[in-house]
């Protein structure tokens, strides 16, 4: 037996099942005569962040802005503290022959001032053009890896903090020694190669030895002084080139290039434009140890672990905990999500 369905209901259900959808619609406070509809579900509408944060990043957006961020600086105090506990580890061999190594790629410092000096005009104002061939042993030592005394003062030095026990220090003061002694057989081999050998015309010579004389104008107290400047700023330099890694040239041509210019001591490089006087019979090796080299290695020690790497150590340690993330704990969600969903 056929149903039969009458027109009229026929007609109702077909306009319920293609009538459009009606949302609902919503009144902000505060806002006299003005009706918002509320977005429907799944549009991207902008939302207002309670947390301060930019609105609707997505997730590639957010893991972008994370990785951009530099590191902290206990980062940068683990990296270098890691550093320095491989150096300590090192065999004495190895250490010697890179020191030795290193003292005399320093000879380059020493090269490039007289290179520089001998070729431009008389006058202060150049200084700061030769100035730039102080730069050129550090960029080679450094890039190459080779062993500096004065850059170990900082990173041979952090681990023997963290964990100050008698076997570290001893494994400190091995270190300090070798690299100490390699560093200073290579500046003065260099000096001595460099007068003796005919290599240079008579005018770099003279200008290798007013470099000396240069240096030797102060006395004890402001070796002693200025090696304190300089062993900072070496210590300043290594903490800054694990964050900036890219531009580690450019750090330190920045870093040395002041050191020439406000005349600074340093142990290894003034080792060599001390002794090529020596060498020249303008110096006796008594003022070579006493006026220059003990003042000067004392500044520099002062200077790069009791004074940088003190306060930098100390930073690190007075910090609480890790850092805070965005991550829920416990499944639980977090006070501001929880004030930002609606009610």
């Amino acid at each position: 037996m056929d149903c039969v369905v009458p027109v009229g209901a026929s007609l109702l259900a077909n306009a319920v099942v293609h009538a459009p959808k009606i949302y609902p619609v919503t009144e902000q406070p505060g806002t006299a005569g003005v009706v918002a509809k509320s977005p429907p579900p799944g549009s991207h509408a902008m939302t207002t962040p309670t947390d301060g944060k930019t609105p609707n990043l997505s997730t590639d957006e957010q893991h972008e802005v994370e990785k951009n961020q530099p590191p902290r600086a206990a980062v940068l105090h683990e990296i270098i503290r890691t550093q320095g506990d491989q150096e300590l580890e090192r065999s004495i061999a190895a250490l010697w022959w890179s020191a030795l190594a290193a003292g005399l790629t320093m000879g380059l410092s020493l090269m490039g001032m007289g290179l520089l000096n001998s070729r431009l005009p008389e006058g202060d104002e150049f200084k700061v053009i030769a100035s730039f061939g102080y730069c050129a042993g550090f960029l080679a030592v450094i890039l190459a890896r080779q062993q500096l005394f004065t850059e170990n003062t900082l990173t041979a030095v952090l681990p023997v903090m963290t964990k100050p026990t008698l076997k570290n220090f001893g494994r400190l003061i091995r270190l300090w020694g070798v690299v100490l002694f390699g560093n200073l057989c290579g500046t003065i081999l260099v000096a001595y190669v460099m007068l003796e050998l005919p290599i240079f015309d008579s005018k770099t010579d003279h200008a290798f030895l007013e470099i000396g004389r240069k240096v030797m104008e102060n006395h004890a107290s402001q070796m002693f002084a200025k090696g304190i400047v300089s062993g900072w700023m070496i210590a300043t330099m290594v903490w800054m080139i694990p964050s900036m890694e890219s531009a580690k040239m450019w750090i330190i041509i920045l870093i040395t290039y002041l050191m020439a210019l406000g005349d600074f001591t340093h142990i290894v490089v003034g080792s060599a434009e001390v002794s090529y006087l020596v060498f020249a019979g303008e110096l006796p090796w008594s003022d070579f140890w006493m006026v220059f080299a003990g003042p000067t290695l004392a500044g520099n020690i002062i200077g790069g672990s009791f004074i940088f790497a003190l306060i930098s150590h100390a930073q690190i340690r007075s910090e609480s905990g890790a850092p805070k993330t965005d991550k829920p704990n416990s499944g639980k969600p977090r006070e501001d999500e929880s004030d930002s969903k609606p009610r």
